[in-house]
């Protein structure tokens, strides 16, 4: 069972942050401070990247239960055969591979937090147990008959509209209505207005902290944000961010420099799809930023030149060879290097290419 699908916290010592004042943001705090004091079952929708799991731990790290677990689980990460025990445990000899009992999700909770992250990915066998659990507040681990209390709280989210789940016979409708005691909606980020940029400047300065580099955003930038539809939301923010600074640390920003489906919205007779021209023009440029800095910025606490440069040194090689069909000989060609200098490079860093 993979570590990645599962974060438990036994206690939370910093609050998470929900940065943002549009109203929409301003709304959707109060209504966590206001749900967060209470035991209810909430329900967590909103598209893909807008931070559902932040809520999630919102609700946790501001009500009576913020010093015990918080377990998160995701639903649709777990293979089928394995989330049942995952969830509820299992008593040695449950099964072929069982040699000793196992604590489940539940039980590791408490009565702290159960988060149920894509809770619309879970099968129909397991809705029907989920939904006992909720009516009965007890379980059986697999293989065992003894009765387990489950006083953990409660929160689940999905990026799917449930309700045409249930009318496409994908999601029970019973189990529907146990869950949607307190629905929280998290608006998109394209609703969001000026927080977009607020959202910009704070992941610059985390990725500045990290020591991976500063840059800033020239004319035209801060425009471009606002006007782009983030289709993934803050993530796709996020992402971003690190691209532009990983590429362009310790220069200025460009219009240019940003994907050509955000300069297309922002001048709509630019084409939405990068060309193999724009792949190159935009190699060209970022070996030029590297090579001819303008006014490069060294973070306050400094950095670690070595990893910085090889940093830079693995982002050139990879855009060359994306630019160059991963043919070695173009590439080294791109970067004005031997092949045989740019073979032992790409050996170095465990990078893919052709002969």
């Amino acid at each position: 069972m993979s570590g990645s699908t599962l974060q438990i916290d036994e206690t939370t010592t910093l609050d998470p942050q929900l940065l943002g004042d549009s109203p929409a943001v301003v709304a959707l705090r109060a209504l966590i401070r206001r749900v967060a004091a209470t035991d209810s079952t909430v329900l967590i929708q909103g598209e893909s990247g807008t931070g559902k799991e932040l809520v999630a731990r919102l609700l946790h790290a501001w009500s009576p239960r913020a010093f015990r677990p918080f377990v998160a689980v995701n639903c649709g990460a777990i293979p089928g055969e394995l989330m049942e025990s995952e969830l509820f445990g299992h008593e040695r000899g449950a099964f072929t591979g069982a040699q000793s009992a196992r604590k489940g999700r539940f039980e590791l909770a408490g009565r702290g937090t159960l988060f149920l992250d894509e809770i619309a990915e879970m099968s129909p066998a397991l809705q029907v147990k989920i939904l006992r659990v909720l009516q009965e507040r007890c379980f059986e681990r697999v293989g065992g008959s003894e009765t387990i209390q489950a006083p953990a709280r409660i929160v689940a989210a999905t990026h799917r509209d449930l309700e045409q789940q249930i009318q496409l016979g994908r999601f029970r409708e019973d189990l529907f209505y146990r869950l949607h005691v307190v629905p929280i909606q998290i608006p998109p980020l394209r609703t969001r207005g000026d927080d977009i940029l607020l959202l910009a400047e704070q992941t610059l300065r985390r990725l500045d902290a990290s020591g991976l580099g500063v840059i800033r955003l020239g004319d035209g930038v801060e425009r471009a944000l606002l006007d782009y539809h983030w289709p993934g939301n803050v993530r796709e923010l996020q992402n971003l961010m690190e691209r532009l600074v990983i590429m362009h640390a310790g220069a200025t920003v460009h219009v240019r420099d940003l994907p050509a489906k955000m300069r297309a919205e922002t001048n709509p007779g630019i084409p939405a799809a990068d060309s193999p021209s724009d792949a190159d023009d935009g190699l060209q440029d970022l070996m030029r930023s590297v090579a001819e800095p303008s006014d490069p910025l060294l973070p306050q606490q400094g950095l670690d030149l070595r990893a910085y440069l090889e940093r830079i040194e693995r982002s050139l090689i990879e855009q060359a060879l994306a630019a160059s069909g991963h043919v070695i000989a173009h590439a080294a060609g791109k970067l004005g290097l031997r092949r045989t200098t740019l073979v032992e490079k790409i050996r170095k860093y465990g990078l893919r290419a052709e002969t």
